[in-house]
């Protein structure tokens, strides 16, 4: 297996790091032969594994371009800090980051509410973010000026899964939420798109991340009756709730905004009936015509890193992050690297990227993936 160009820990990153507490020749976090990125994300508990995934991915992009000699000669370093997905440990993180690790830039961080709670280090730093995960609307616009958001925005993900449904003659819908602020953002979005359609959610249902109220969410889910259950849930607690829905007697269909991981899911519970359909943000890791795609999968199953929506993610966020670099040059400054991200436009495995408009969300593609009882999925 390839050494990760990671490390995912809340010990002192101590590879590399003896370099770069007296190295000036650029700025902070970088020194002639290093580029040191930083990430608070949650990497424990249900919600870990999934992140890990997506780390893994962006791994195989930064250990490509590593293996080519780097950036200019630099060589991409990620240290990964474990926030448990609480607002105040992500902000002991990013301090820590910034002022510890000396980090030049953040990259792969995770959370509505963490990275809303970070806004303001993040503008003081001037280090940019790239490629957040799992961030609702509002905290991206928390960090506009600093954060650079890949991804589809929620909304547009809320307003697509309501047109399909309604598009299928789907009207009893249900809503099943993680209980923190991107979940809740979650829910007015999805109960703003089905109001342009005259509709109100049968029910709408938080769950804690650790899934502990998964059995009973799933009972009140099944109780409102509904012909489709939208889902904001990450790690394996969608499958908690599905199976909770099916111990009640319950089998609609269920449609999950793209943190719902199909692959998870489908391990905790045999998928029936209806099934689950993902709108996925980014397009089909399993393409035979985009070289990119190729290429991701090639170095995913050298890495031994799981082919799938997660990690082809992680992957594309890399590149984004590698090519924003790149353009930036050798005189590698954060606010060049500003400037760069600013005005960067680029179309990755069929997918356009404009950060150009000024609008800190760089894609709007989304697209509706079903996945079957094995975990698979089908377009």
């Amino acid at each position: 297996m390839q050494r990760r160009s990671f490390v995912a820990s809340t010990a002192v990153f101590a590879t590399g790091l003896a370099g770069l507490s007296s190295a000036h020749a650029a700025e902070t976090g970088v020194n002639d032969s290093e580029i040191l990125l930083g990430s608070s994300a949650v990497l424990s508990g249900s919600l870990g594994s999934q992140i890990k995934v997506i780390h893994n991915g962006a791994g195989l992009a930064f250990d490509a371009v590593n293996e080519q000699g780097g950036i200019g000669g630099r060589k991409i370093k990620l240290v990964a800090l474990d926030d448990e997905l609480k607002p105040e440990k992500a902000v002991e993180n990013y301090g820590k980051l910034l002022t510890d690790h000396r980090v030049f830039a953040f990259f792969g961080c995770v959370g509505s509410g963490t990275t809303a709670a970070a806004a303001k280090l993040l503008q003081q730093s001037g280090a940019p973010s790239v490629g957040g995960y799992g961030v609702g609307d509002s905290a991206r616009e928390r960090v506009a000026g600093s954060a650079y958001f890949v991804r589809a925005s929620n909304e547009r993900e809320a307003q697509a899964l309501v047109e399909h449904l309604t598009t299928v003659s789907v009207n009893k819908i249900a809503i099943a939420h993680l209980d923190n602020p991107g979940g809740l953002e979650a829910v007015k979005l999805i109960e703003a798109a089905m109001a342009t359609h005259k509709l109100t959610p049968t029910a709408v249902v938080s769950v804690k991340a650790d899934g502990s109220t998964a059995a009973a969410a799933g009972k009140t889910l099944a109780d409102s009756r509904p012909q489709a259950v939208l889902m904001y849930l990450a790690g394996t607690v969608s499958g908690e709730v599905i199976k909770a829905m099916y111990a009640a007697g319950s089998k609609p269909m269920f449609y999950g905004m793209s943190v719902v991981s199909g692959e998870v899911t489908a391990r905790v519970v045999p998928l029936q009936a209806g099934g689950l359909a993902i709108s996925q943000v980014t397009p089909y890791p399993w393409g035979e015509v985009e070289a990119v795609t190729r290429d991701y999968r090639r170095l995913a199953e050298r890495a031994q890193v799981p082919v799938g929506y997660g990690s082809f993610e992680g992957y594309l966020n890399g590149l984004v992050m590698i090519e924003a670099l790149k353009r930036t040059g050798r005189d590698l400054t954060r606010a060049r690297l500003h400037a760069t991200l600013r005005a960067l436009r680029l179309r990755l495995a069929g997918m356009d990227i404009d950060f150009s408009t000024g609008s800190n969300t760089g894609s709007r593609f989304i697209e509706m993936v079903r996945v079957t009882p094995e975990g698979r999925f089908v377009r």
